[in-house]
């Protein structure tokens, strides 16, 4: 492996590109969220063009993009076909016998798997702007427990720090909250200490051997500030949504894009009719438009049959009947957020590509 030098940088596609569209979105939000204090920092209340914003077209949309990688790719459909027939089996199944229990262990144990997936996603980008790194298995060490820590921490903090939060994951009630003062003390101290060893690791690459990762100290730095700010330090839906679903939705489309392009253009048989649409020089506005579109109609199926809170949004699925039924809602529900929960657990396949990324 060629060892990083400060002149190169493992970039992902270009410097332009990964900056905007990968590493930019948490300090882009995180300003955002600063420049508003009032309307951000304790409110529960969202503007409903906000929440269409944030919900619609980047959390929920990031979900199906999952689809360009798996069911709307054929070759790599070809790769793992049981894995992706058996997984959105398992998860309805799964979610239904969990709703028949109790609809609140449907939501915590789909909240607590949507936490493992944001948690791992930020791992993921550590490594994929690592590969190029010649360093010792401490130093690795010590990289993953900064990442580790800059997400682990601030939800320590939200589970025992003794007091209800303005937001939620998904559902009031989905996370178990404790109040559990001695936890958050060790916890903090490890904060500490893991932030000043990254930031002594990263001074000393950098005097000793003349490196320095810029994209893989962006995503530390960003996955620190965050994290930290988006749960611990602001207590409003908005600024906990808009730090959460910016630095995780976007750079994650974004991922997607740059590297099924990338294979359209290297392999013939990547581009098929569909790939070409989706994958060709202007194919990302079919990208992000058909992603929009599958997102928008999962949420009006949810605000029509479930949740009647965005009427005004979602005006073709108004007419639809509320469902009031315990039975019908255990097999309606689970299929709803089935989207979600198969994207949770595909990820954790899709992304094994370690030779792939050595490029």
């Amino acid at each position: 492996m060629e060892q990083l030098k400060t002149g190169t940088q493992p970039w992902v596609k270009n410097s332009l590109t990964d900056g905007v569209f990968i590493l930019s979105p948490p300090f882009i939000a995180l300003l955002t969220v600063a420049l508003f204090p009032a309307q951000f920092k304790n409110s529960a209340l969202m503007p409903v063009q906000y929440w269409v914003v944030l919900i619609v077209m980047i959390d929920v949309a990031h979900v199906y993009s999952t689809l360009y990688r798996t069911y709307f790719n054929p070759p790599e459909f070809k790769k793992q076909p049981h894995i992706l027939i058996a997984v959105p089996l398992f998860c309805y199944i799964g979610g239904v016998m969990l709703y028949l229990a109790g609809g609140i262990f449907f939501w915590r144990l789909l909240a607590y798997l949507a936490v493992y997936h944001f948690i791992r996603q930020q791992y993921g980008f550590l490594r994929i702007y690592s590969r190029r790194e010649n360093q010792t298995s401490l130093l690795k060490y010590i990289d993953n427990t900064a990442i580790y820590i800059a997400t682990i921490y601030p939800l320590l903090y939200w589970h025992f720090a003794g007091y209800k939060k303005n937001f939620n994951w998904f559902v009031n009630g989905d996370f178990v909250l404790f109040h559990f003062d001695g936890l958050l003390i060790a916890a903090k101290v490890i904060y500490l200490l893991s932030i000043a060893l990254f930031i002594i690791k990263e001074v000393w690459l950098y005097i000793k051997k003349q490196q320095f990762n810029l994209p893989k100290n962006m995503v530390v730095l960003g996955t620190f500030l965050s994290w930290y700010f988006g749960i611990v330090y602001y207590n409003g839906d908005m600024a906990f949504t808009t730090l959460n679903v910016v630095s995780h939705g976007i750079p994650y489309m974004a991922l997607v894009w740059f590297y099924e392009q990338k294979k359209f253009t290297g392999q013939k048989n990547y581009q098929t009719g569909f790939m070409k649409l989706t994958f060709s020089k202007y194919g990302v506005l079919s990208f992000i438009g058909l992603l929009i579109l599958f997102a928008y109609v999962e949420e009006g199926l949810w605000d029509g049959l479930i949740w009647k809170e965005h009427v005004s949004v979602f005006r073709i699925f108004a007419g639809l009947p509320s469902i009031n039924s315990d039975m019908i809602l255990a097999l309606t529900v689970p299929l709803l957020a089935l989207p979600q929960s198969t994207h949770y657990v595909l990820d954790g396949f899709i992304w094994r590509m370690r030779k792939q990324q050595e490029a």
